[in-house]
This record gives C-alpha cells, structure tokens and sequence, in this order.
C-alpha cells in the first residue's frame, strides 16, 4: 500500500467500525483526521495515537459549514474522504418529519457539502478518494427504518453522480455492510436471529470494513461501485 503525506478524514471514527479503521489507518503510518459528535474513549485513543479530532454536527446545514471551515484550518490536502458518520432512527409517530430531516442532513447532505467544497483539498493529493458508508438495508428497504433507508439508499446515488463529475482525479465509491457487530445487551435469541439472516451466519467484526476500505483506496481502476460486505444475505 502506499502512504501519503496527505491526512484521510474519516467522519464519526469516536467508536465502533470508525474507530477500528481510523486505528488501522494509523497503524499504517497514514496521517487521520476524524470527526467526533460526542466525547468517546475511543476520541482520547486516537488523540493519543496523533490523530486529529474534530467535532461535528452533521444535524444541521449550518453544523456542516462550520465544520467544514474548521478542516481547511488543519490541512490544505487530503488522500480521502471516508464519510462514516450515521445515525439509526426508526419512525416515532408526530417526529418523522424532524428524523428524517435529520437523517437526511446526516447521510446525504453532509456527504454532499463536504464532497463540493474539499474537493480542492482532494485534487492536491494523488491518488485520492471519497468513500461513502452505506447500508446492505438500501437492497430490499425496510418498513421499520424507512427513512434511514431512504437516506442511505440517496447516499448511494451520491456515489455514482460524485464518480462522474470528479473521474478521473478522484475515485469514488461506496461500501455496504449488513450486520458486522453485535451491541452488549443484545440476547441470544437475537443474536441467533440476525446471524441465520446471512449465508455465512457469522459476527464478522469491523476489520472486514477496513479491508474493503483498503482495497478501494489501493485499486487505481475502480470507481462508482458499491461493495456488498453482507456475508452473502442476497443469496439466503
């Protein structure tokens, strides 16, 4: 793999799949930035591993301004862009409106900013990449989290529309994983649930991410494609 003098911003990296690639990342010498919403272990530890964390809150247009402004304060380059930040939220009656307003901010308008106004940043470094998180969920929709869905699946889209306008400075692409991590109270009977959903029926952990991650940031010849990391739920 070749490393670059340039920072990877990786957003919500304070925990879970982002911290484990924002780690790895730094395992590798390369230089991270990450964005944070609430102060974490996981913020200290990458701190202390000579990351630089950003707070942000993608809620808002005007959240996603000022945190834009305050990146170009740290650098004036970047390797990529991996937009990880995500919130789960199902409908709760009389607050669909303000969740989806907020879940579209999160996983659409976000992405969408910060891929317009740090593309300058991008086309300083070679390669470079944006990397849009989505969800395996976008396949078959879901009657439970419909606008989480909904916005995930318009992520998606950004991936294909933002690989034409930028080919062939920047890479774009997207990965789409299913279940990676149980959370600590999950039960048993749940656990056993979500694994039978899969073909290989396993708990993979975060590091298949980062996997799929490398290979998208190390591959000169694919853009626009979406990587299905789902253990093979399309075929069960």
């Amino acid at each position: 793999m070749s490393n670059s003098a340039a920072p990877i911003l990786i957003t919500g990296a304070g925990q879970r799949v982002g911290l484990h690639c924002a780690q790895r990342l730094l395992e590798n010498r390369q230089r991270v930035i990450f964005t944070y919403r609430s102060e974490r272990p996981g913020v200290q530890t990458l701190r202390d591993r000579g990351a630089i964390g950003l707070f942000a809150d993608f809620s808002s247009e005007a959240g996603i301004l000022a945190f834009i402004t305050e990146l170009k304060t740290h650098t004036d380059s970047l390797r990529a862009i991996v937009h990880n930040a995500s919130e789960w939220l199902a409908e709760t009656p009389e607050h669909e409106a303000d969740e989806f307003t907020r879940l579209f901010s999160i996983h659409m308008l976000a992405p969408y900013l910060i891929n317009l106004h740090c593309a300058d940043l991008l086309q300083r470094s070679t390669p470079a990449d944006i990397i849009h998180i989505s969800d395996d969920v976008t396949r078959k929709g879901s009657s439970k989290h419909i606008g989480y869905c909904a916005t995930k699946a318009g992520l998606d889209s950004l991936t294909l529309s933002f690989a034409a306008r930028y080919a062939p400075a920047i890479k774009v692409n997207g990965i789409a994983p299913a279940l990676l991590l149980f959370n600590p109270d999950d039960d048993a009977a749940y656990r056993a649930k979500a694994l039978a959903k899969s073909a290989l029926g396993i708990e993979p952990g975060s590091e298949v991410i980062y996997q799929s991650l490398r290979y998208l940031l190390d591959n000169p010849y694919v853009t626009g494609t979406t990587l299905t990391v789902n253990g093979g739920r399309h075929v069960k």
